[in-house]
């Protein structure tokens, strides 16, 4: 018998409700700033913005400490492999914000050395649109998210599949999973 088999009665219901707060109000971010939009998602965390209020003052350095990854700038296809490293190392539950067009759609580098999209590495949950986005833009993208986590359910492991919108495949690298299908990308 699982959880999704419960009836959600009072008890259920409020555990459910207090392990979404708690979740909504401890996010702690891992920073991925690779270009201008980093400076924008630093001051962020100073004290005009304060991002402590929401449970977000320290930006952890290690992934095993982190459930949120922020991509802020364009992601190059050497940097690929290592962001997809850095998701696979959070714990979950885990959540992505794309920061900036460059992150979100390749931006102005049209080319073969940027990723047309950070979705095509690893599933994102907030686009914060923008070049940069402003810190407001980004408080308001964490907001969202907060709203995601507050609607959301637990009692059933998020589908990744689900969450992005075009394939984890870059040319020529394929995420490592156990039932990762390996095929090679022409070039």
């Amino acid at each position: 018998m699982g959880l999704e088999d419960l009836q959600h009665n009072f008890l259920t219901g409020r555990l459910e409700d207090l392990v979404k707060w708690a979740r909504r109000n401890s996010v702690w971010p891992a920073t991925f700033g690779l270009a201008c939009c980093a400076i924008e998602m630093m001051a962020v965390g100073a004290a005009d913005f304060d991002i402590s209020r929401l449970g977000m003052e320290v930006f952890r350095a290690s992934p095993r400490q982190a459930d949120l990854m922020i991509v802020a700038g364009r992601v190059s296809q050497k940097m690929a492999p290592v962001l997809r490293q850095v998701y696979d190392q959070m714990m979950e539950p885990k959540w992505v914000i794309s920061m900036g067009v460059c992150a979100s759609t390749g931006g102005m580098f049209n080319n073969y050395a940027i990723v047309q999209g950070v979705d095509q590495v690893v599933p994102v949950d907030v686009y914060a649109p923008g070049c940069p986005p402003s810190p407001e833009t980004l408080l308001h993208s964490i907001l969202t998210l907060h709203e995601k986590i507050r609607t959301g359910a637990i009692t059933r492991p998020p589908d990744r599949l689900a969450r992005t919108s075009r394939g984890e495949q870059l040319a020529g690298w394929v995420p490592e999973a156990p039932d990762a299908v390996r095929v090679a990308t022409p070039r």
